[in-house]
């Protein structure tokens, strides 16, 4: 650790442990643990005294393993009063510290309940309290929409377009807010999953032992480095639930349409010091049309290991093997029978979690991602004239060999130290953050047609250091990163956000926040954009980073004693600085990639809740964006030019939903509309077709306990059997109707 570090954490060991001193002297020292009804710990729940009048008198924040520790006068006639946004308050008598014994304060979650989060702030904080559109699909959430693809559950987040060319296993984008889809940093338990440059695709990523996915909107470079440009999507792997000791296991099968299989086994379990959590699954689909079959195999482990009472190891591994045939457009005209797509990636991660005292913890890792890659086409069919609609093409469509593989590493390394450095009512909780990573990419390309590879390597590192404040009514978090970048040098983003409780919960209304953000974002370029030695797509090792700036404003209003919440969030981001192809030479169509793109994306995201009843629950949203491209390298382009919206995103998206409870049996019903949004051909009909009119769909699922260890599962995808092609050319499944059951032992 450097000197830097060691002083400010030599400062607060030294004051809270002399603040500790100090309460114990006088004899006059409440502590105890906020905890919810699983008695889980509750972090930043505030606490205070209460007097016999029922007078609120000073408090402070529960840490991050729910304890408070807080001075009072008259222990024994006194209250203490537990709340959180999301949680009902709880009141307890301070007569059990008269005694030395320390208090549990239990939360029962309100019927509109918030989640933790964790990818906001790099540390575990409610949701409320960050000031970040976030989304949060929990373990519960996961296991009721029982969709194999993490994909299909992104679905239903605001402001996100997924785009999918086919049915599951074929190439699928991410596109949020209007940025590109290389502008989303992707995690496992914090470790990148991103090619260099950005690029991520979902076509196999499961949600198979997944404990939570965690998305947040906006520009968080200020945290994450390069990649984070319009949001930052985290998973988890589950762990040892805590409950009981004893081994646990559980299994799951299931099957229909398409010759569609899904089977899962997994196992979690304490024994001493060791807590597991390991899974297999496999996923496969005969798909819609022929050579689209999808084929593939996840296997995960998380492993962890409690050095003493206040540390532990924790080594976690993935790997998602997938096969995946690729027909083409299909819609078009007749399937490519050969051709096909494998991909091969795998992540391992060892980590260090240490509390060296109360008030400070240390975090380090090291992890590796790897990626192969194949796209193989060996026999060239013959060529066919394409049709859709009633539309002819003017020119026929020809097939091209190719045979590649391309592998990729990221090597990444983690040093994270979280400091409390004030928790006391007169200043309230500060919290303080530094941390360093390092990410060492590597990438090999071959094109086995001709015979040749690519081989390119970059480093980068980053610093940052963020800065929470929390008072009862306002949340404060500020922060900033450098990062160095082997191919674009240095950058500052720096990132703040507020939350102002603008009003208190009462008998007619309950809490109103108001919420503001802002940051900036980075991303580096692609390997092939750096690199690339071919003359008609020539790298660029002078590129500039790509930029965003990103800014919200937002409000969260709850009803009826927190049955009902709605929130509206006004955004506004500007990507600049965009690493477009310039061509050079219009004679032998020579080009170079160049730092020429600007374009804006605004809008307003706006969700709803509602649950009457414990039964029932029902959710929406809906996102207006507007976007614009301002500067293009083809101004008059009726796709990419001057004034043009976004490419694939569309002006208005949106979700519900209604989850129902009734004894043994659940039902959920989740919608997804898309709104037309500009699309292409790419010059092989005329008229050309340009616009993509949308489409909506319908999900059902429902099941059944048999017994306690036994239930019934049916999901019908797609229930009002839609056709439609998204893009053009591709066509996804049409009604799927799986069923099976679920084994808990």
């Amino acid at each position: 650790m450097s000197t830097r570090l060691v002083i400010p954490v030599l400062f607060v060991v030294l004051v809270s442990g002399g603040a500790a001193a100090s309460a114990s002297a006088d004899g006059r020292e409440l502590s105890g643990t906020v905890v919810d009804q699983s008695g889980r710990a509750v972090p930043r729940a505030y606490v205070r005294v209460v007097d016999a009048s029922g007078t609120g008198q000073r408090g402070v924040f529960a840490d991050e393993s729910g304890r408070f520790t807080l001075g009072a006068t008259g222990a024994g006639d006194c209250r203490l009063e537990a709340t959180l946004t999301g949680f009902q308050p709880a009141i307890v008598s301070c007569a059990a510290a008269a005694s030395g014994q320390a208090l549990r304060v239990e939360l029962a979650v309100a019927p509109i309940h918030e989640t933790m989060i964790v990818t906001a702030t790099r540390t575990e904080a409610p949701t409320s309290q960050v000031g970040a559109s976030a989304t949060v699909f929990t373990a519960e959430d996961l296991e009721r929409r029982q969709q194999p693809l993490v994909a299909d559950v992104l679905m239903s987040t605001p402001g996100a377009m997924v785009v999918r060319s086919g049915a599951p296993g074929a190439l699928t984008s991410l596109f949020v807010r209007g940025g590109e889809s290389d502008y989303n940093k992707v995690l496992l338990d914090g470790v990148p999953l991103n090619e260099p440059g950005g690029s991520f695709y979902f076509s196999n990523l499961t949600t198979e032992n997944l404990d939570r996915v965690e998305v947040v909107r906006g520009a968080y470079s200020s945290l994450f480095g390069s990649d984070a440009m319009g949001s930052v999507i985290q998973l988890f792997t589950k762990r040892a639930d805590g409950a009981s000791r004893r081994p646990r296991g559980s299994a799951q099968i299931d099957g229909g349409t398409y010759g569609t299989l899904h089977m899962t086994a997994g196992a979690s379990g304490e024994t001493g010091p060791l807590e597991y959590s390991l899974a297999a699954a496999r996923f496969n689909s005969d798909d819609r049309v022929p050579n689209s079959r999808f084929e593939n195999t996840t296997l995960s482990a998380n492993v962890g290991v409690a050095i003493g009472a206040a540390a532990t190891l924790r080594v976690v591994g993935r790997g998602e093997l997938g096969h995946a045939g690729t027909p083409g457009t299909t819609a078009f005209g007749r399937p490519d029978l050969d051709a096909f797509s494998e991909r091969r990636d795998s992540v391992a991660s060892v980590s260090f979690d240490q509390q060296i005292t109360r008030a400070v913890r240390q975090r380090v890792s090291y992890s590796r991602a790897a990626s192969s890659q194949q796209s193989t086409n060996l026999i060239l069919d013959p060529p066919y004239r394409a049709t859709f609609n009633g539309l002819v093409s003017s020119r026929l469509s020809n097939d091209f060999q190719n045979d590649s593989l391309t592998r990729l590493q990221r090597h990444h390394a983690s040093y994270q130290l979280d400091m409390r450095l004030a928790s006391a009512p007169e200043t309230g909780d500060h919290l303080l953050t530094v941390l360093a990573d390092w990410d060492g990419e590597r990438s090999s390309a071959d094109n086995r047609l001709a015979g040749t590879r690519t081989i390119n390597s970059r480093n980068n590192s980053g610093a940052s250091v963020q800065y929470q404040m929390l008072w009862p009514r306002v949340f404060v978090t500020a922060g900033g990163r450098i990062e160095r970048n082997d191919s674009f040098g240095t950058a500052a983003v720096p990132r703040g956000t507020v939350v102002y409780v603008a009003h208190q919960p009462s008998a007619a209304l309950g809490e109103t926040q108001v919420k503001a953000s802002a940051g900036l974002g980075i991303k580096e370029p692609t390997m092939l954009e750096s690199f690339s030695i071919s003359p008609f797509f020539r790298g660029n090792p002078n590129l500039e980073p790509e930029r965003s700036r990103s800014a919200e404003v937002g409000i969260d209003q709850r009803f009826a004693h927190d049955r009902a919440k709605i929130e509206l969030t006004y955004f506004n981001n500007r990507f600049r600085d965009i690493i477009t192809l310039i061509t050079t030479n219009p004679s032998t169509f020579e080009a170079q990639y160049a730092n020429v793109g600007l374009t804006r994306a605004r809008g307003l995201e706006a969700g709803v809740q509602v649950r009457p009843s414990a039964a029932v629950h029902l959710r929406g949203g809906y996102t207006l964006l507007d976007s614009k491209i301002l500067e293009s390298e083809r101004p008059n382009d009726v796709l990419f030019g001057l004034g043009r919206q976004a490419f694939r995103r569309p002006r208005h998206s949106g979700f519900t939903g209604v989850s129902l409870n009734w004894k043994r049996a659940t039902a959920d019903l989740n919608g997804v509309f898309i709104g037309a949004f500009v699309d292409s051909d790419f010059g092989l009909f005329n008229p050309p077709l340009v616009e993509n009119p949308g489409h909506h769909t319908w999900d059902a699922r429902f099941t059944l306990k048999v017994t306690p260890q036994l239930t019934g599962i049916l999901s019908v995808d797609n229930l009002t059997n839609q056709d439609y092609s998204e893009p053009f050319g591709y066509q996804p499944l049409l009604r799927v109707i799986r069923a099976g059951f679920r084994v808990g032992f």
